[in-house]
Order: C-alpha cells, then structure tokens, then sequence
C-alpha cells in the first residue's frame, strides 16, 4: 500500500464515515433506539460497537494488540436508550481515534506487524481488514434508517429510477482521474483526511 493508496483508504472511511452520519441525522432518538428483534441490532448498538472496535484498534495502534484489555465488547451490544447527542459523541470520538492513527501512518509503517488478538496482521492487512468491517455495519444502519423513515428516507446514493439521468451526467462531462468519493465528501470531511 503506496501513499495515494493509503490516501484513498482514507477517503473510503471518510466516505462511509458521511453514510453513517447521514442515516443518524435522519433519525429520531426512538428510531435510533429501535430494535427489530432480540437477535438484531439497532442504529444505536452498532454505533456503540463501531466506536468500541475504533477506539480499541486504533488507540496506540502500531505498539500493542487491537483488542485492548479494557474493552468490554459485549457491552457494546447491550440494549439501553441512548440520546442522539450521546449516539454522535461516540460515532464522532471512534473515528477521531481512526484518523488520528491513520494520519500519523508513515510508508514505512505499512509493513509493520501488528496484532489483533494475537493474530500478526502488516499495517496494510490490518487497516484492509477495518475497511472491510466498517461498510458492513453501516450498511446495516442505513438498511434500518431506510425501513423505519420509509418514503421519507433522503437516500444517500443514487435514487431509484434516477440512474439514467445520473449516468448522463456524469457522462457528459471530460474524463478525468479522480477518486469517487470527491463528489461526496465535504471540505470538512476532506480536512480529516492529511495529505503527505
């Protein structure tokens, strides 16, 4: 994993980071607090675990294992009510954690073990194997966030029967290299995301 390797990484988690805070920010506290059944998740839950599995991986991420000792990772799962504001502290205090160590990464780094669990990942598996975990929960809470808010739902992607007029779009413009998630991510979203 290069530099603009490593930076467009950044930007996918940036990405999925805006996807997550778009679902909250349609929801009410209810719907956050929502479950579908004892064996499900809510909005809520996932956010907890989501910040749970950031904090405990990125914190001192390239000097001691991913699952630190004072993680309580059951818990995370537990059902409780919790407010909106306390849902986007803990969404906003995990990914601060993530950025903070991504940013700190030097090429260097990248080939550095670490472990999770005991288990020796590179750098460059380890932050591959987060990108791979995060999309999936935040796949799930907009999933949620679409079944509950229904045909008030704002979608975060391209609206159904709008494909055509989008694809025109996009295709009456010059080529032009450039990562996806430019179209999406805001000027505060960019200024987490350190150039070299």
């Amino acid at each position: 994993m290069e530099a603009n390797n490593l930076e467009s990484v950044k930007k996918q988690f940036a990405y999925y980071k805006l996807l997550g805070e778009k679902t909250i920010e349609q929801m009410t506290d209810a719907e956050l607090n929502w479950q579908y059944n004892e064996e499900s998740n809510s909005i809520a839950a996932i956010v907890k675990h989501l910040s749970g599995n950031m904090l405990s991986r990125w914190t001192d991420f390239l000097q001691s294992d991913g699952e630190k000792e004072w993680r309580d990772r059951d818990r995370e799962f537990v059902i409780e009510s919790i407010s909106k504001k306390n849902i986007e502290d803990l969404w906003h205090k995990g990914w601060k954690c993530l950025f903070d160590a991504l940013n700190d990464l030097t090429i260097d780094d990248l080939n550095k073990l670490i472990y999770i669990r005991n288990m020796g990942h590179t750098v460059s598996e380890a932050i591959n194997r987060q990108l791979a975990h995060y999309p999936y929960h935040i796949g799930q809470m907009v999933y949620i966030g679409k079944m509950l808010k229904g045909d008030k739902w704002i979608s975060l992607s391209i609206p159904k029967d709008d494909s055509v007029k989008y694809n025109s779009d996009k295709f009456s413009k010059k080529r032009e290299i450039k990562h996806f998630t430019n179209d999406y991510l805001s000027e505060d979203d960019k200024n987490i995301i350190l150039p070299y």
